[in-house]
């Protein structure tokens, strides 16, 4: 399963109307804010159908998986739109993410729970509104919106210190990218371990500037916007990932992906790959194989990838952190 799916869930009081494009959504938020609703009105059109005053509509079967019975429902299911309640004890569960992994569905959590054993993204991660869009009809209709972006800054950061999640290339890439501003870079040697390595370093005064793989970051947000909020000087960078950066910005002889940035929910299956992060590194290296200068590898990093050339187009394409002295 692939693409952007949008969904539509409505009665006469209330309407919700969003789009997903990746196999897992979070959506969150405090009790009342619209979650539990949302799950109820599917439910109740799945059991009585027009009868139950909701219409759903949608490209895909918009089904609800409940604990009774679950694994059982979600390995006969495919191609479908999968909502579940924070209620169901399994969502955070090993077992859960096993089947998650290889599934030919999209799903949607409703959900406060961090939920390390799943890679969703920053970008999938949303919060319930209530907007006025229907207010004539005295219809309610409630909006989901991204709750964390790209970058938490809206001006230019300039890092006095850098931390990377990754460990191996793109870790390389920013500590070369660092020293030469003379800057200390440090590895938090995994996603888990970000906020650990901020708590240790909190004596370096200044800007800290966070680097991490977007894609598979969603868990630890809640968390590391907590600590930016009542650290103020920390900055959290987190594009989809270092191979999606360089992908992005476009400097690799003969490797033109400009379609596959632009939508890349249209080339993705999902059940090839749990996660963007995962796609774009298998892009990068499959379109640098049969090249020896320029073939990737995410342990160690080819010397080219460290040219001026290559420092140069990333620092341009990642617009708001000033890298120069």
């Amino acid at each position: 399963m692939k693409g952007a799916h949008r969904i539509i869930v409505e009665t006469k009081k209330i309407k919700y109307d969003f789009t997903v494009k990746r196999n897992i959504t979070i959506l969150t938020g405090n009790s009342g804010s619209g979650k539990t609703v949302l799950i109820d009105l599917i439910r109740d059109y799945r059991r009585y159908g027009s009868d139950s005053g909701v219409l759903v509509s949608c490209d895909c079967e918009c089904k609800i998986l409940d604990n009774e019975d679950w694994e059982r429902q979600l390995q006969e299911s495919s191609g479908s739109i999968i909502f579940i309640d924070e209620g169901n004890r399994f969502i955070p569960s090993k077992r859960f993410a096993e089947l998650i992994k290889g599934s030919d569905n999209y799903f949607v959590l409703e959900t406060r729970e961090k939920l390390p054993m799943l890679p969703y993204s920053v970008n999938e991660i949303y919060g319930f509104r209530e907007s006025g869009k229907f207010h004539h009809t005295k219809q309610k209709y409630n909006e989901i919106y991204h709750l964390y972006g790209e970058i938490s800054e809206n001006d230019s950061v300039k890092p006095d210190i850098v931390i990377t999640e990754d460990s191996n290339s793109g870790y390389e890439f920013f500590s070369a990218v660092s020293e030469q501003k003379g800057i200390p870079c440090i590895s938090a040697n995994g996603t888990s371990n970000v906020i650990n390595c901020l708590m240790k370093n909190e004596q370096i005064k200044g800007k800290c500037l966070i680097i991490a793989d977007g894609a598979a970051f969603g868990s630890e947000m809640k968390d590391i916007s907590e600590y930016m909020k009542a650290s103020g000087d920390t900055v959290l960078y987190a594009p989809e990932s270092f191979e999606w950066l360089l992908l992005s910005a476009n400097v690799i002889p003969e490797v033109n992906v400009k379609e596959i940035l632009e939508k890349p929910q249209d080339h993705i299956e999902c059940r090839e790959y749990i996660s963007w992060e995962r796609f774009f590194t298998g892009l990068l290296i499959q379109k640098t194989e049969n090249n020896p200068l320029w073939r990737y590898s995410k342990k160690k990093l080819p010397e080219i990838y460290l040219s001026p050339k290559v420092f140069a187009a990333m620092k341009k394409f990642m617009k708001l952190i000033i890298w120069d002295k």
